[in-house]
């Protein structure tokens, strides 16, 4: 019978090495028992709404109903899942400067970054940051990654949201989205004559290019739209994990922003919600 993982660990003779591998072993064990947790009740849940009470749920499962109550109570919330699971990787893209050329990241990237670790951290998640060079190349065969970039920053991008069936950036003087479903275009308010306070956003999980998984994916026309999807995610995600789940989809994001500030007032679908699979 092969060692277990502890009794490996313990035989590990260099006192740093075993040091270091015990607190990676129990890094990833502790992302383990958090995404059981997560498991288990989001099972629960799943079985209730299918008509099963909670006494029901215990019986079948040979858990009493006070440790079914206790499970669905605790523990980080299912829908933390539409962010993915474990640690997260969240890549925003580097811009050039207009006067002299330097790499920056738009303060409305990083506010959204912030917002979305944030919100990553309440459903027991961990969030690593990096930023999508100049040049837009980005590795996207990589789990739990989302990409807040759009086509005109990376070819790869581009690529990416060249996959989806539904939904696509068009340019044409300005930049657009294209429902090719009802045949909508969705032009940002600051592009249009007159400006209005209102921009939109593309929000969708894509197949990574080696097929072994997906990517999820947002960006705005312009920023305001960024921050909107960002606003739309931390209210309602769970009505959002309850409609795309972790299955590839795509939608457009409609949001009413402050004009002196740039922050979203409102943020809501301006499209169907398309589950890719159902396309």
């Amino acid at each position: 019978m092969p060692p277990s993982d502890l009794e490996r660990i313990a035989a590990i003779d260099d006192p740093y090495l075993l040091l270091r591998t015990a607190t990676e072993r129990l890094n990833a064990a502790q992302q383990e028992v958090t995404e059981l947790a997560r498991l288990r009740r989001r099972v629960i849940q799943e079985l209730h709404a299918q008509g099963m009470s909670y006494a029901q749920i215990a019986q079948a499962a040979g858990l009493t109903r006070g440790r079914i109550h206790q499970i669905r109570h605790t523990g980080p919330a299912p829908e933390g899942a539409f962010l993915g699971t474990g640690t997260i990787t969240l890549a925003t893209p580097l811009k050039r400067e207009a006067t002299n050329a330097r790499p920056v990241v738009a303060m409305e990237d990083v506010a959204a970054a912030k917002r979305l670790e944030d919100l990553a951290r309440g459903f027991g998640l961990s969030m690593e940051l990096e930023h999508v060079p100049l040049g837009g190349e980005i590795d996207l065969n990589r789990p739990n990654l989302i990409v807040i970039c759009g086509p005109k920053l990376s070819p790869v991008m581009g690529a990416l949201y060249e996959t989806d069936p539904v939904l696509e950036w068009v340019k044409d003087g300005t930049w657009t989205l294209r429902d090719n479903r009802t045949d909508t275009i969705y032009r940002s308010g600051s592009d249009s004559d007159p400006a209005r306070p209102i921009d939109y956003a593309y929000l969708g999980r894509l197949p990574r290019p080696d097929g072994k998984g997906n990517v999820l994916v947002f960006t705005g026309i312009h920023p305001q739209g960024t921050l909107g999807v960002v606003q739309l995610i931390t209210t309602e995600i769970a009505a959002l994990w309850g409609q795309a789940g972790d299955g590839r989809f795509s939608t457009v994001v409609g949001v009413e922003y402050d004009p002196q500030t740039g922050e979203p007032v409102t943020a809501e679908l301006a499209s169907p919600l398309y589950r890719h699979e159902d396309t």
